[in-house]
Parts: structure tokens; C-alpha cells; sequence
């Protein structure tokens, strides 16, 4: 049996901690769907499609992760591509209680996913997208926390 885990989120931007989990996950399953999501209320800094491809080119040596995109609630694309896992990275103590909850909604949902958290390597506890972007946007060097594609695309995005 193939097993297939979705780890969905936004990715604006892929960090080098959602690479670390992507490819840790890798090493777990037998596919692996990074799965973005279209959340318009997020009000992204990169659109859709660049994420996903932004996504697809840093993760490209990973042969067994596939890289697309979604709307809607996660629970339907797991049915849709047959996912049995759903993986979550876990920064801080603080992440974990929002984590379990969804986790457990998730689960009410669709008893036939399980929920799997992989912690982020102690380099990346600090790291999310949000204080990339907002790095960036100040000029600042963040290319410690982004891989040299990502780093290129938030470069042209400045002003």
C-alpha cells in the first residue's frame, strides 16, 4: 500500500524550515503532496501560481513529493488525492495547541486521516513566513532563511 501525506499551507514564502519538513516527510512516506493553499484572506505576497512554482523548483530533487495547489478545505483534497496523512511542522509550544485542534477537527471530519507533526529542526523554531516577507521588505538579508530561487523572487518583488 502506498501511503501519501499532504503538507498544506500557504508557503509565502517556501522557508528553508518548510523545506526541512517537506523533505523529512519525504524520508516517511512514499508520496508526499505539498499542498498550497489558496487563502485569499491571508492576502498573500505572492500569488498562487508563484508560490507553487516557487515550490515545485526548490523541492525538484525530491522525486516523491509532488507539488500542487488548492481551495477549499483540506479534509475534501485528502479524499480527492487519496491522502491517508496529513503532516504538520511544529515550531514552538505555541503552534502545538492550534495544531492539536485542527488536528482534531480534521480527524472529526475524516476519521481516515491521521494527523503526523514533525518538529522543525531547532534552526528553523524561529522561522515563518511572515517574518521573511517582512524582512525583506526592509531590505534586510534573509538569505539564511530562504533557498537562492526564493531569495531571487523576493528580491524582484522589492521596491
Amino acid at each position: 500500500m502506498t501511503i501519501t501525506a499532504i503538507y498544506p499551507g500557504t508557503f509565502d514564502p517556501v522557508t528553508n524550515g518548510h523545506i526541512d519538513v517537506a523533505r523529512r516527510a519525504a524520508k516517511l512516506f512514499d508520496r508526499v503532496v505539498i499542498a498550497i493553499a489558496h487563502n485569499p484572506d491571508k492576502r498573500p505576497f505572492f500569488p498562487l501560481e508563484e508560490r507553487e512554482d516557487l515550490a515545485k523548483q526548490v523541492l525538484a530533487d525530491v522525486p516523491n513529493i509532488e507539488v500542487r495547489s488548492f481551495r477549499g478545505l483540506l479534509v475534501n483534497c485528502a479524499r480527492e488525492w487519496k491522502a491517508q496523512v496529513i503532516v504538520r511542522g511544529l515550531r514552538a509550544v505555541s503552534d502545538y495547541e492550534y495544531e492539536v485542534q485542527l488536528a482534531g477537527l480534521n480527524r472529526q471530519m475524516e476519521p481516515d486521516v491521521e494527523t503526523v507533526f514533525i518538529s522543525a529542526d531547532r534552526e528553523f523554531t524561529f522561522l515563518s513566513s511572515s517574518m521573511v516577507r517582512e524582512i525583506a521588505r526592509l531590505d534586510g538579508d534573509v538569505s539564511d532563511f530562504v533557498h537562492p530561487i526564493v531569495l531571487e523572487a523576493l528580491k524582484q518583488r522589492s521596491p
